[in-house]
């Protein structure tokens, strides 16, 4: 089901779901499987997990991993929300990103051994996340959690941003100036990863809500009217499109 009929007409998606309990890993969701998008040709490729906003897998997401792909990503989005859908799932995934730990971790952990356990990936592993999925993307971008690169777009801030700073990977950040619930999000990670010595592209576009980068609405239709006026919520393609350039080339920097 297409959010949108006629971002689903323009873009075809080529993806294939693929079951990733083979990780067998203790505490992974039962079920688990993910979105896996492989780039045309011959690989290898550099690798990204993708972590979904708070709606779940929905087709918007969808085409953000066909669109990384396309890219030149072997991308793979797990749906961590397989264990009872959104409404179980994501205060557990929230309190997951604050306290690293949680069955998310685990499902995202499968989903980049997996990756890494392909022949066509390069053994390179980025992150990228909208929304929620930002917020995970920046927790993950700490050492020891095996990504070289992140990508986290309007994600929350880690707790505390310097400690979480100092084991950071690079990391590239966009953010809306019309998202009032991350006011000054932009410019506080940019300032704790420069001073880390972090490589580092955060940008804010003033234009801007949250769930920008998306090609179509998201979300239940009754509540768009609240996401728009408190976030500025929904597609702004010009600055879609300034943040995909952006992440392209940190991304081809990073995990090349």
């Amino acid at each position: 089901m297409a959010e949108n009929d006629a971002a689903a007409e323009n873009y075809t998606v080529t993806l294939s779901d693929v079951d990733l309990t083979g990780a067998a890993l203790p505490g992974m969701s039962p079920g688990l499987y993910g979105a896996l998008a492989v780039p045309a040709g011959e690989g290898p490729w550099p690798a990204v997990v993708m972590v979904f906003e708070a709606f779940g897998m929905t087709d918007v997401m969808r085409r953000q991993v066909d669109r990384m792909a396309n890219a030149g990503y072997l991308v793979l989005m797990p749906d961590i929300f397989v264990d009872g859908g959104a409404r179980k799932c994501v205060v557990a995934t929230f309190k997951a990103i604050t306290s690293g730990e949680g069955r998310a971790w685990v499902d995202v952990e499968a989903a980049r051994r997996y990756l890494l356990a392909r022949p066509d990936c390069t053994g390179k592993v980025g992150v990228l996340g909208f929304c929620m999925g930002g917020g995970f993307a920046l927790a993950a971008a700490t050492s020891g959690r095996g990504f070289d690169a992140a990508s986290a777009n309007y994600g929350r801030l880690p707790g505390d941003i310097d400690a979480w700073a100092a084991t950071a990977c690079p990391v590239v950040g966009s953010y809306g100036g019309r998202d009032k619930s991350l006011r000054g999000a932009a410019a506080k990670l940019e300032s704790a990863l420069t001073h880390a010595g972090v490589p580092n592209d955060v940008k804010e576009y003033p234009e801007a809500g949250h769930s920008f980068l998306n090609d179509a609405e998201t979300g239940p239709k009754a509540m768009r009217p609240i996401t728009t006026l408190m976030l500025g919520a929904g597609p702004n393609p010009e600055a879609a499109a300034d943040a995909w350039k952006r992440i392209d080339a940190f991304f081809a920097e990073h995990l090349a």
